[in-house]
């Protein structure tokens, strides 16, 4: 097994503050109180206003910090590790999934996986966590997500401009030596379409449906210039004279009504500018890509090109991921893996 590397930068804090109950000032009977503190772990609470308000991998990541609370000498793979490395999460991972190499068999109890492995794994220190390398983690979810989930990851992880530190060459090795017959395609359609230009999980998702449906691939960030502007887009097709983007609406919204009016009507100037340059334009969101018939059905208004057959097998998992707890069931889920350690 490889030594533990340091590394100087911070693993992602929790977004929202834990209590552990020995460490409560006022005691631990009022964090009993579940109309104000949500019971995170055993022994570990958050405020229940804040809790609430967190999106999926918010909470998600707030578990992971939970679990390090009281397991300090942890090693955390997987998503888990991807939540502190700020890699893509995709709704609300089901297990805290633990590194173990001299473990006999992998095990689980409660919402804890602990997995043996017969593979060596990097493992790096950061704000005192241990966690698997950002390339071994990249590699490993890359295995076993849907494929246009591992491609975001994957980007991600090589992309400057979503904080990437890792270059694509080494994902492929490392592919090489985690190939088996279960992960052995997927890791290889998947390492082939990374690409470190890409500039959002949205974007790499709907690239790899793009892709995996069959139609022909995208340039990506393609500058076009108008009098005053240089406008880059996500998607362009050359032959079919087509742009398309994917959006995330994080980015329309500001600190008061006004700016965020602003932000809407600069995004519809710079569409027109666009629609002026291209024959066709079309836009989507990340419901639309992980549903993938409104990402096809608009593919074919643009007029791209079919130039491939589909590998369906590699998308349609997208829409009900099983590492992750369905949006119905997570609280009931999420609440009883807290009674476990």
């Amino acid at each position: 097994m490889p030594g533990i590397r340091l590394l100087s930068s911070a693993v992602h804090p929790s977004p929202v503050e834990l209590v552990r109950a020995r460490d409560a000032v006022s005691g631990s009977h009022a964090l009993r109180n579940t109309a104000l503190f949500h019971r995170v772990r055993p022994g570990v609470y958050a405020p229940r206003a804040e809790w609430e308000r967190l999106p999926p991998w918010g909470r998600y990541l707030a578990r992971v910090h939970a679990y390090a609370l009281v397991n300090p000498d942890a090693v955390f793979a997987l998503e888990s590790a991807a939540a502190l490395h700020g890699l893509p999460l995709f709704g609300e991972a089901r297990h805290i999934h633990l590194h173990a190499p001299g473990a006999a068999r992998s095990r689980r109890f409660g919402d804890v996986f602990v997995h043996a492995s017969v593979d060596d794994r990097e493992i790096v220190e950061r704000s005192g966590y241990r966690l698997t390398s950002r390339s071994h983690t990249a590699v490993d979810l890359m295995r076993v997500l849907p494929a246009p989930f591992g491609l975001a990851v994957g980007d991600t992880a090589i992309s400057p401009v979503q904080g990437g530190d890792v270059e694509a060459s080494e994902l492929r090795e490392l592919a090489l030596s985690r190939a088996d017959s279960r992960s052995s395609r997927v890791l290889r359609l998947t390492t082939a379409a990374l690409d470190a230009r890409s500039e959002s999980v949205g974007e790499s998702v709907s690239r790899g449906v793009v892709i995996w449906s069959g139609f022909e691939p995208p340039e990506l960030q393609v500058e076009f210039r108008s009098p005053g502007f240089v406008d880059r887009v996500d998607l362009f097709w050359v032959r079919a004279d087509a742009i398309a983007e994917s959006d995330g609406y994080d980015k329309y919204v500001a600190q008061t009504p006004d700016q965020s009016a602003k932000r809407v009507i600069a995004e519809k100037k710079r569409e027109d500018r666009l629609r002026r340059q291209c024959t066709a334009f079309g836009r989507w969101d990340m419901a639309a890509a992980v549903a993938v018939a409104p990402v096809l059905t608009e593919l074919v208004r643009l007029g791209v090109r079919r130039v491939a057959a589909p590998r369906t097998g590699l998308l349609t998992p997208m829409r009900s991921n099983p590492r992750s707890l369905p949006q119905v069931a997570r609280h009931r889920e999420r609440d009883e893996a807290a009674s476990g350690g």
